[in-house]
C-alpha cells in the first residue's frame, strides 16, 4: 500500500492513471518492465529513462530507480538515483513522473557508468533523499544500509 506523505518512510511510488494492461501490473510488476520507461519531471519535461531498478536486498524493498539521461549511444551519459517514493508510474501514459524540475534533476551531479556511489552508505543515501524531499525508505525498520565505513556493506 502506497501513502501520499512524501515524508513517509513507508511510501513507495505512488501509481495513478486507467492504462490497466494484460497481465501483472500495476501494483505488482517484473523489475525489468520498467526498464526503459520514460521519466518526465514536474514542470513536463522528458528527462530521461530508468535504466535500472535498485532492490534493497536484506529488507526486500526497492530502494532507487536510476535515470539515464543525456549522452549518445552510452557515451556522455548521466545517471541518477532517484528515490522510490518521489515517482509516480502514469499507466495511461506508460511513463513515470518525478516530482522535481528538469533543472533540479540536471543540477543534481549525478554519476556515469563506471562510476557508481556507495547505495548502501547510509550518508549518500540521506543526502540523496533530502535532494528529492524524502525521509529515507530504511528510517522506520531500522537500517538495512550500511554504516560509513562498515566491512560488510549491507550490515
Amino acid at each position: 500500500m502506497t501513502t501520499s506523505d512524501p515524508l513517509s518512510p513507508n511510501a513507495g511510488a505512488k501509481i495513478t492513471g486507467g492504462g490497466i494492461g494484460d497481465g501483472p501490473g500495476p501494483e505488482v510488476m517484473a523489475a525489468a518492465t520498467l526498464d526503459g520507461n520514460k521519466v518526465y519531471s514536474s514542470d513536463g519535461e522528458h528527462v530521461g529513462k530508468i535504466s535500472d531498478i535498485m532492490l534493497d536486498v536484506r529488507s526486500a524493498r526497492v530502494a532507487y530507480a536510476v535515470l539515464s539521461e543525456g549522452g549518445f549511444l552510452g557515451m556522455g551519459t548521466t545517471l541518477h538515483a532517484i528515490p522510490w517514493s518521489a515517482l509516480t508510474l502514469d499507466t495511461a501514459e506508460k511513463c513515470f513522473r518525478v516530482d522535481q524540475t528538469a533543472q533540479r534533476i540536471k543540477d543534481d551531479p549525478g554519476f556515469d557508468k563506471d562510476h557508481w556511489p556507495s547505495m548502501a552508505d547510509v550518508s549518500w543515501g540521506t543526502q540523496l533523499h533530502d535532494y528529492y524531499n524524502r525521509r529515507p525508505y530504511w528510517s522506520a525498520s531500522g537500517s538495512p544500509v550500511a554504516r560509513s565505513g562498515s566491512e560488510d556493506p549491507l550490515l
